[in-house]
């Protein structure tokens, strides 16, 4: 029997093999606990939604009139690698010729690869930077008003308060963790790049066994883990920066709060006090207060305020709570809150953002750098937000803010998508459909026929990680992988890298994108960055055949010293932080100098925006739409781990009993979620996890409209995506809020829709008066040398050096 071969994933490390017609997946040997998500990858192998072959939307081939308008009903013609390749490249031409780099979108958001080479959102923006560059986006769905906020309050995102919390620092020192969100384990399985040991289950349990304690807040009762017996909040969606308003409150009137720290280490404060204790405004932000609006007792908050003072206190808080309307709120007002604690930079205690978000984060350093694809310089200056492509799309030359800035939308001609799946990671899907119909072209690299395909121009079939090669490796995690080939190419899949390739060839820039370089050599290449620093730090450093001979190898890593915020603690003269007055800044002149109404000089309470007229009468419910446990985000939703978890083929929504019952709904009806963007089917799971008022709905279900010609559709598989809103949580980072939308549900009636997106798509043939070469006829990019009239040699059948 065939030997089991190395690979890696985003939610672990594996060997595997294919042998007997079926895949074989083994965890990692030193994994503690292998994440279920393996269970999914078998079905790539096989899976009849694999995309095998290039197709192309027939309105677009044959150039029918108003053919954008059809985008997501339309039927495909698969055609030859040739003739696609030519297709994309003189359409890539005719774009930049005629409107220039600014009209073209380099749409690539999404996990698509664990390798540190074979990185779609690398290899796309690599490649447009070679045709002369692209409109980009910025910062993430997960994250967008985090990434926008911490610098103005911190520094530069990622580089104090995540790389100075570990695990470690936590299991040995922290007496109490307060997590607002909670720090649900499932989505510590997964981490960008990859992880070879899932230890956050040991290091909270290490913690309890010394005395730690742990309390969460959230209207879901497993956002923590239930092994720990932490203390359960259920609050009110969306009011969490009422409740920690009402915490400094306690800590302020009862002298809980470490004037010293807040004197030296922060600025802004007594501005910010004031306007706790109602001086600005006239309302106290007493726990009393606090309790009305986010349904925790008033008694609660007080007797949580001063157990944080007396103890070694984590404050942590969620990707989830800044995903929705002034998401910049919790964010700073957690900081504010270890502040006032004056525990920042200390063991175990301070402020850790989005901890146990990612399986990595809380894991020491590397010591070395991890080989990196460049990507060269992108001459184009327009940029979005990420989660604002359907503004942009929608509005062209429209005026929007963003971080003091006032910009402006480019007109985009031709999206180019490469790694992701926009009709998931989106809100308001029927909005995003109809911003889907207004570019010229959209191209898209899949494996499978995702929403996002579906809504394709062109759809070029690319492998996934089981069927190249590639290097495993992410920050903070101390293993590198060999990802060895498990599997052939399905059908006619190729590597991003080989579609670039050829498309390159013929627009004159293949020695540009690839550098004459096979993709072993590529990996070879790349390699030697880490083994180079592994070398000079006299630590062992085996070459690339060495190393892929072994399957992995050890990376060294830094010491847990308490990172930036140590170093700030102890000496905040010569070790200020990166702001403009080098402290933690409470109040920011910065952002209070934009004049936003809705992002203000200091962390304050902003009621939730009405969605609708009447919203509390005719959708009472709050709609958690949260990260699943059987799958990352949308990625193999087809597979069996994920499919085993439908109800009756649909995504399961649970709902509190006291509201089942009031609805008539008994587990396993399918019921209908809606509200006035659209609506979903489901199935009912009845559970007292989830608070009174409050459904959850995770996302990633495959977007399927019952009727793709209805504007207003409803999807038959649960993307709870067709509810949320498309809004920005403030002017200051235009963050996804797609975390919370208010609904309504009910028990469905009648005739059940099927689902059949994980079907084999259907093809049909092209009008015969169609000329196959496409729009336009193939002459040489912005006056480069034609392409070659020599057959296409693919990259990796490149001679290797």
């Amino acid at each position: 029997m065939t030997s089991l071969t190395t690979h890696s994933s985003h939610w672990g490390a594996f060997s595997g093999r294919f042998a007997k017609g079926r895949l074989e997946i083994k965890p990692h040997p030193d994994d503690p606990h292998p994440s279920p998500l393996l269970g999914n990858l078998p079905a790539v192998a096989d899976s009849p939604v694999r995309v095998r072959r290039p197709a192309v939307r027939r309105g677009w081939l044959e150039r029918e009139t108003g053919h954008a308008q059809r985008r997501g009903t339309d039927e495909y013609v698969e055609v030859s690698w040739a003739e696609a390749n030519k297709l994309v490249a003189d359409e890539l031409r005719r774009v930049y010729d005629s409107h220039g780099p600014g009209a073209v979108f380099g749409g690539s958001y999404g996990w698509s690869s664990a390798g540190r080479f074979h990185h779609a959102q690398s290899q796309v923006h690599r490649f447009l930077n070679v045709l002369g560059g692209y409109v980009r986006s910025v910062n993430t769905y997960s994250s967008g008003a985090a990434m926008v906020i911490i610098p103005h309050v911190l520094g530069p995102y990622d580089s104090f308060d995540r790389k100075s919390v570990t695990w470690d620092a936590i299991e040995r020192s922290t007496e109490l963790v307060l997590a607002f969100g909670g720090m649900a384990i499932k989505n510590a399985d997964v981490h960008g790049g990859g992880i070879s040991k899932h230890t956050v289950r040991q290091k909270l349990s290490g913690a309890k066994e010394r005395g730690a304690h742990f309390t969460f807040v959230s209207p879901l009762a497993d956002d923590f883990p239930s092994n720990l017996n932490a203390e359960w909040l259920p609050i009110t969606p969306g009011t969490d920066v009422a409740m920690m308003l009402g915490l400094a409150y306690v800590l302020v009137t009862e002298r809980l709060h470490d004037r010293i720290f807040l004197d030296r280490y922060t600025v802004g404060y007594d501005r910010f006090e004031d306007y706790v204790l109602g001086e600005q405004d006239g309302q106290r932000k007493s726990p009393e207060w606090a309790g009305a609006i986010c349904n925790i007792p008033a008694e609660t908050i007080r007797e949580l305020a001063r157990k944080m003072a007396c103890s070694r206190t984590l404050i942590t808080v969620s990707h989830s709570l800044q995903r929705a309307d002034f998401g910049e709120q919790p964010v700073w007002m957690g900081i504010v809150l270890a502040a006032m604690l004056g525990q920042i930079g200390l063991d175990g205690g301070g402020f850790s953002y989005s901890l146990g978000a990612l399986g990595n984060i809380g894991n020491n350093l590397l010591a070395v750098p991890l080989p990196t694809l460049q990507q060269f310089k992108n001459p184009v200056p327009d940029y979005i937000p990420c989660a604002r492509i359907a503004d942009m799309l929608l509005n062209p030359g429209a005026e929007f803010h963003y971080n003091g800035n006032a910009l402006r939308y480019p007109d985009i001609r031709l999206v180019y998508w490469a790694g992701g799946n926009p009709f998931h990671h989106h809100q308001d899907i029927n909005r995003l459909r109809t911003a889907f119909r207004r570019p010229e072209t959209i191209i898209v690299h899949e494996s499978a026929w995702t929403s996002t395909a579906r809504h394709a121009d062109i759809v070029l079939p690319a492998t996934t990680t089981l069927e190249r090669d590639d290097i495993g490796a992410a920050d903070r995690d101390p293993l590198m992988i060999a990802m060895k080939r498990l599997i052939d190419p399905v059908g006619e899949a190729r590597d991003d890298y080989e579609i670039f390739a050829g498309i390159a060839r013929e627009l004159g820039k293949f020695d540009a994108f690839t550098e004459n370089r096979s993709s072993i050599e590529w990996l070879a290449f790349l390699y030697e960055t880490t083994r180079k620093a592994l070398a000079e730090g006299g630590h062992e450093a085996p070459d690339f055949e060495t190393f892929w001979e072994r399957g992995e190898l050890i990376l060294p890593v830094k010491p847990d010293d308490g990172g930036p915020a140590r170093t700030f603690l102890q000496d905040p003269v010569r070790k200020p932080l990166p702001t403009p007055s080098g402290k933690i800044e409470i109040f920011s002149e910065t952002v209070e100098s934009f004049g936003y109404d809705d992002c203000k000089g200091h962390p304050r309470w902003f009621p939730a925006r009405a969605e609708t007229s009447n919203d509390e009468r005719n959708h009472p419910l709050h709609l958690v739409c949260n990260q699943p446990y059987q799958r990352l985000h949308s990625q193999l939703d087809y597979g069996d781990f994920s499919r085993s978890t439908k109800i009756k083929d649909r995504e399961p929504v649970r709902i509190n009993p006291a509201d089942a019952l009031a609805r008539g709904i008994s587990n396993g009806d399918v019921v209908r979620l809606f509200n006035a963007r659209g609506s979903c089917l489901a199935g009912a799971i009845v559970s007292d996890a989830v608070m009174a008022g409050v459904m959850q709905l995770a996302t990633g279900a495959w977007f399927e409209p019952a009727d793709a010609a209805t504007e207003n559709a409803v999807c038959v598989h649960g993307n709870p995506n067709i509810l949320t809103r498309d809004i920005g949580t403030s002017k200051l980072s235009q963050g996804s809020t797609g975390q919370i939308a208010r609904v309504e549900i009910e028990r469905f009636t009648g005739d059940l829709p099927p689902v059949k997106v994980f079907e084999a798509m259907r093809f049909v043939t092209r009008n015969t008066a169609t000329k196959p070469s496409g729009h336009h006829q193939s002459t040489a990019f912005n006056g480069n040398s034609s392409a070659s009239e020599t057959p296409i040699q693919t990259v990796g059948e490149m001679a290797i050096k």
